[in-house]
């Protein structure tokens, strides 16, 4: 890949991975679009460990205090709010790792063309914008309960189908079940560190299996606009959600859906 190309693909990445506007419409058209070729697996490792590097320092405090909790709960039986919520998040993870490992050559074989992505994206894109108009939205993370981060969960499974946008679509059942704008976001992409992380072990272990030559300029330079990219995505999606709401991603996925099916047409 050319210097830009890597610029591009790794900002696309960073920032569509926490936006409800689901990356994978957004890959598909440098490729179809501009003619570039498949950016490889050492480059999507790159970008997931970017990406993951960057909630996990954002939430720093959560994560620390989320895993000492942890600990405590199963050595010394001792819970509380963030042992809980550690325990939601391990739990809800499951069903995204259940589904991707047994139905991951069906999604790349059937669902992953531009006619799915698109078709997601609206879909996806009008639930979102209903919800947010509807929900009570008066709920805290704390108040979520072990069923709820259940139910987001399996929502996130739904994200394997291309152009759900995994956040997208956690945020929106986050918000079915009452969390304010600010709660969604924050479970959303606290449940975000281990799907990433599997996402990338799993890269990782192809990369290896495959022990082809990797351009570490080209990694360096992705992983770290990644991070930047998705660290600065983070912290003013959160500032600027309760202000504008979720309808400005929502008209913005449906003029990406329409913009793809005219394409595919």
């Amino acid at each position: 890949m050319s210097t830009i190309e890597t610029i591009i693909l790794a900002l696309i990445q960073g920032l569509t991975e926490f936006l409800p506007i689901s990356s994978s419409a957004h890959l598909i058209l440098p490729s179809q679009l501009l003619g570039w070729v498949d950016q490889g697996l050492a480059f999507d490792v790159a970008v997931h460990v970017g990406t993951l590097l960057a909630v996990m320092i954002y939430f720093r405090q959560e994560v620390s205090s989320m895993f000492v909790a942890w600990g405590n709960s199963i050595v010394k039986k001792q819970h509380n709010q963030d042992s809980k919520l550690a325990w939601w998040i391990i739990f809800a993870t499951i069903p995204a790792g259940l589904f991707g490992l047994l139905g991951k050559d069906f999604i790349e074989d059937n669902l992953r063309s531009a006619a799915v992505i698109a078709l997601t994206t609206i879909v996806f894109g009008l639930l979102l914008g209903f919800v947010d108009k509807t929900s009570k939205q008066n709920k805290t993370i704390d108040s979520l309960g072990f069923k709820g981060a259940m139910y987001i969960g399996l929502a996130q499974a739904v994200a394997l189908i291309p152009g759900t946008s995994r956040s997208g679509i956690t945020m929106t059942m986050g918000l079915m079940l009452g969390l304010s704008r600010d709660a969604a976001a924050r479970f959303s992409f606290l449940l975000s560190i281990p799907a990433i992380a599997m996402a990338g072990s799993y890269l990782t272990l192809k990369l290896i299996l495959e022990a082809n030559g990797v351009d570490w300029e080209a990694i360096a330079l992705g992983a770290s606009i990644a991070f930047i990219s998705a660290y600065a995505c983070i912290h003013y999606f959160l500032i600027l959600l309760d202000k504008v709401g979720m309808m400005p991603f929502v008209i913005y996925r449906l003029v990406l859906g329409a913009f793809l099916i005219w394409f595919i047409v």
